[in-house]
């Protein structure tokens, strides 16, 4: 059966075959005679009807949820989401979408994508599924009444502003990819956020830092990688990541109850960057596979982790498929970072604390200095009476305070190592 990994705020899943039989001791036996008069006596006695399904489901999700936090149920459309999401695409339309006044409205289509072809724009309001109306559905009904199989059609009837009628919008959906990399320049500086770990991260990675470098040059100071707010994904993809900026050495290993079972994960080298330095973000929101990645790069100190402790998920969990039923996932081992930590309820500390922040600028008057002065003496390269049209910008400038204090910090730090490095350099 193929095998998948999966790490996330919920755990690190294994997809696996079940397990042995259970033990066939006496005790076994009265135990599950005890349960058999229970759920009879429910079903004979219960102030409502209650179907056999509804009880058995109940009792499996009695059984997993007593085990720990991560251990749970999932029934067939809970595992079918769960699928979707790990694999980074579904059969879809290509549109974000929100509720407004009880119909789904457009907040934008995806580019090159079955909705986006169609001619779906921003703030168009959906008001029917195949002439089934929209009123009375969550959001949740309306994206799963989109979403379904590649090739096949479906028909929006949409109220578009301008439009006196209502507009029929027949889509064929197709495959749309769930982008879990994006990437920026900041100045010199590479920025790329990854939000979950997802089976394009690997490839994604390598496409936006390629696409950086391209548009920065030889210039590029180095690497922001943000994982704020990351619940996790796959866990072979968070070991991609990791070794994407590694050369060699352990990245993660994972144990069990039987010594067996312990499995170490090592880098094969190469180094997307170039050896150039990397600063990750983390917060209380980065977990599991986040966990991995920050962990793996802060041991082998090819990182400098930056933010606040991160969410302290350190346990595996595997994937039990139940054919048409759906799933169970069971805790069966917990994850180490190079060093040896267990980070389960401790997290990643960061090497420098930063938190969320909100910068506010004070006021302290007008600001003076000697080109400000009417009658200045011109400096080197100034006209005379530039001081006032210098002001005013700088002015201008000091309005604006930066939206991210963390990412702001960060740029500010890699900006410092790159003017020391190369004044080091310049030195020796």
């Amino acid at each position: 059966m193929r095998r998948a990994l999966l790490a996330g705020i919920a755990g690190i899943l294994i997809v696996a075959t079940p397990a042995p039989g259970f033990s066939e001791s006496s005790d076994t036996y009265r135990q599950l005679n005890l349960f058999g008069d229970v759920f009879e006596r429910v079903r004979a006695d219960y102030v409502v009807d209650v179907t056999d399904k509804d009880l058995i489901e109940a009792a499996i999700k009695g059984m997993l949820s007593s085990l720990d936090p991560h251990s749970s149920y999932l029934n067939a459309d809970t595992y079918k989401r769960m699928r979707e999401t790990t694999r980074g695409e579904f059969g879809g339309l290509g549109i974000e979408v929100s509720m407004e006044n009880g119909f789904v409205k457009v907040i934008s289509p995806i580019e090159d994508t079955p909705a986006f072809r169609a001619g779906v724009k921003p703030g168009d309001l959906i008001t029917h599924l195949d002439d089934e109306p929209v009123l009375g559905l969550t959001l949740r009904d309306a994206v799963d009444k989109m979403r379904g199989p590649i090739n096949t059609d479906i028909t929006l009837t949409v109220a578009r502003v301008g439009s006196e009628k209502p507009l029929k919008i027949t889509i064929k959906r197709g495959i749309i990819p769930v982008r879990s990399v994006r990437g920026r320049a900041e100045g010199n500086v590479a920025y790329v956020r990854i939000s979950s770990f997802t089976e394009q991260t690997e490839s994604g990675l390598k496409k936006a830092i390629g696409e950086i470098s391209e548009k920065i040059g030889k210039g590029m100071e180095g690497l922001i990688l943000d994982l704020r707010s990351n619940p996790g994904g796959l866990l072979d993809q968070a070991i991609a990541v990791s070794d994407a900026f590694l050369t060699q050495g352990e990245i993660v290993s994972t144990r069990g109850r039987r010594t067996q079972d312990s499995k170490r994960y090592n880098a094969r080298g190469g180094d997307l960057v170039k050896g150039k330095t990397i600063i990750v973000l983390i917060d209380g929101g980065s977990a599991s596979a986040s966990e991995i990645v920050a962990g793996a790069l802060q041991d082998h100190k090819r990182a400098i982790i930056l933010g606040t402790k991160s969410f302290g998920k350190g346990s595996v969990q595997t994937i039990v498929p139940l054919g048409p039923h759906g799933a169970i996932r069971l805790t069966t081992s917990r994850y180490y970072t190079p060093s040896g930590r267990s980070i389960q309820a401790t997290g990643i500390d960061p090497d420098i604390f930063v938190p969320r922040a909100r910068l506010e600028l004070l006021d302290t008057g007008p600001s003076r200095s000697e080109a400000s002065l009417r009658g200045h003496l011109a400096g080197q390269g100034e006209s005379e009476g530039d001081g006032d049209d210098k002001k005013a910008a700088d002015d201008k400038a000091n309005d604006t305070p930066p939206e991210d204090y963390q990412l702001t910090r960060a740029v500010d730090l890699m900006h410092a190592l790159a003017l020391y490095g190369g004044r080091a350099a310049s030195a020796n």
